[in-house]
């Protein structure tokens, strides 16, 4: 049964004789705590507790209690499961029509959630962070979050956000930011290797030196182009003549690593990310490193959901940290 569905006439008598009776359900609806009426209305909105408590931002168990203590407050059944449907009892049904009544008179404001605005450097959102959002969504579905991609310098010059991970030289976040942000953090070091999957790969014949990659299809990732700590791997590339493929998608340029027996540079902790895919260390001279950095807009950095979003990408980066070793 949908809570919002039109009610019949003799359901709305039941509601109308509540609102002018004296039973306890409309006592204890008087006197209710704020937070308690939220998560009966929100639990009886939804049709599900799980639902409920994402919504509302906090632990089921902890949602789950609250609404016992309600029902022993009570001494009346406000839910039911119809098979693995949740319902409102008939009590339930009366209760929430004096809340929602009482809510009306009082107007109450909906409480609004602030938009933050969290820009990441696409790899880093591919590879590292993307998991973890989804993780938190899944906790916190009350949350206004907009994800912004950044594939390149001048992307990061463009965009305007509370929060922002980009890659930078090791030794400077520059290019950073447009605008004014706090002191940009050291997130981690990344070194950058050639990679191929291991199916098109065995030991014996894999590149051992630079002559030897002319034996296999390299792939390029046009955004890493300017890039000048990348140097030696654009040289390589841009002395083909033949045996090269350019791309302007990250996630295509990990496909064709994966399923066409390309090689392609890609950072160290790849491995780690993708089972399928192994480094080739060595034939470089050079090393071929960038920064991940951090930082947080000034206006931004008070704000406790931009904190949130803080949190959790300083604790992925920490939980990841063996990824980052060179």
């Amino acid at each position: 049964m949908s809570f919002t569905e039109p009610m019949g006439r003799q359901r709305a008598d039941d509601y109308r004789s509540a609102m002018v009776s004296s039973d306890p359900l409309m006592d204890v609806a008087a006197g209710l705590d704020a937070e308690v009426a939220q998560y009966f209305l929100v639990s009886a909105r939804c049709g599900c507790f799980m639902q409920a408590a994402r919504s509302l931002n906090v632990r089921p168990t902890q949602l789950r209690k609250h609404l016992a203590l309600l029902e022993e407050q009570l001494q009346r059944t406000l839910f039911r499961f119809q098979g693995s449907a949740l319902t409102l009892s008939r009590d339930g049904q009366l209760f929430h029509a004096q809340l929602i009544a009482m809510a009306h008179e009082r107007k109450l404001p909906v409480i609004e959630q602030p938009l933050i605005r969290l820009a990441v450097a696409q790899s880093i959102l591919h590879d590292i962070l993307g998991r973890d959002l989804v993780a938190l969504l899944r906790r916190n579905a009350s949350v206004r979050l907009e994800i912004i991609s950044l594939d390149s310098d001048l992307s990061l010059q463009a965009v305007s956000a509370d929060v922002v991970v980009w890659l930078a030289s090791t030794e400077s976040p520059l290019p950073g930011p447009s605008f004014a942000v706090s002191e940009p953090e050291r997130l981690a070091p990344l070194e950058y290797l050639p990679h191929i999957a291991k199916r098109y790969s065995r030991v014996t014949a894999r590149p051992v030196s630079l002559d030897d990659l002319a034996d296999f299809l390299l792939v390029q990732w046009q955004h890493e182009r300017p890039v000048e700590s990348f140097r030696p791997w654009h040289d390589i590339v841009d002395q083909r003549l033949a045996g090269v493929v350019q791309l302007h998608s990250y996630e295509l340029m990990l496909e064709m690593i994966r399923c066409s027996a390309c090689i392609g540079l890609l950072p160290g902790y790849m491995g780690r990310f993708d089972r399928g895919l192994i480094a080739l260390p060595g034939l470089f001279d050079q090393s071929m490193q960038r920064q991940v950095w951090m930082a947080v807009k000034r206006e931004s950095a008070g704000c406790e959901q931009t904190r949130m979003i803080v949190d959790l990408i300083r604790n992925t980066f920490h939980e990841r940290r063996e990824w980052f070793d060179t």
